[in-house]
């Protein structure tokens, strides 16, 4: 097998099931934060397939065609920002060591990345009023939200664990019929 039509196979597929969870979002509006969510773990594949690198193109590719694609653009802003990236980074962030400070810094790109959402999604797509209308509320609110986000994101930080350790004991045997 020809290992760079492999890659672009494997990437071309999982670029087309990531743009159908973001088209989905149009249609399904109440899943705005699931399918992009869905989308970064199907990301996961192309990490173990084949690398962190054609991962960052597949990335890269998903998150533009999104923009295009995704009548909901909070959706694609959301996959562009924490959820298309994350997956594959965490590769990185888990070489961190002690444990500790690999949380904390997973924790700050976290509540970085919601913050910077949270403001684009103010002013790019014109939402200045509702912040108006939090006044004291959205001083200290976010704040408050980023504290309850925390023990969420850390409960998804798991899931990626534990939908790669299934990826890798039970699916891709099964495909492939070979295990690493």
């Amino acid at each position: 097998m020809n290992r760079v039509s492999y890659r672009v196979a494997l990437g071309g597929i999982v670029a087309a099931f990531c743009l159908i969870c973001m088209f989905l979002t149009g249609v399904f509006p109440l899943l705005y934060l699931v399918l992009p969510m869905l989308s970064g773990v199907l990301l996961l594949v192309v990490v173990e397939e084949v690398s962190t690198a054609w991962a960052w193109v597949t990335y890269v590719a998903v998150g533009l065609l999104s923009l295009f694609v995704t009548y909901d653009k909070e959706a694609a802003l959301i996959f562009i920002m924490f959820f298309g990236c994350y997956p594959i980074l965490r590769k990185y962030l888990n070489r961190i060591r002690p444990k500790l400070l690999q949380v904390g810094v997973k924790l700050l790109f976290f509540d970085v990345t919601m913050v910077a959402y949270f403001y684009l999604n103010v002013y790019l797509l014109g939402l200045q009023d509702m912040l108006e209308m939090l006044d004291e509320f959205g001083k200290y609110g976010g704040a408050g939200l980023l504290v309850l986000l925390d023990p969420f994101f850390l409960m998804y930080d798991y899931m990626l664990f534990t939908v790669r350790e299934l990826y890798r004991r039970r699916l891709r045997p099964r495909i492939t019929g070979k295990r690493r």
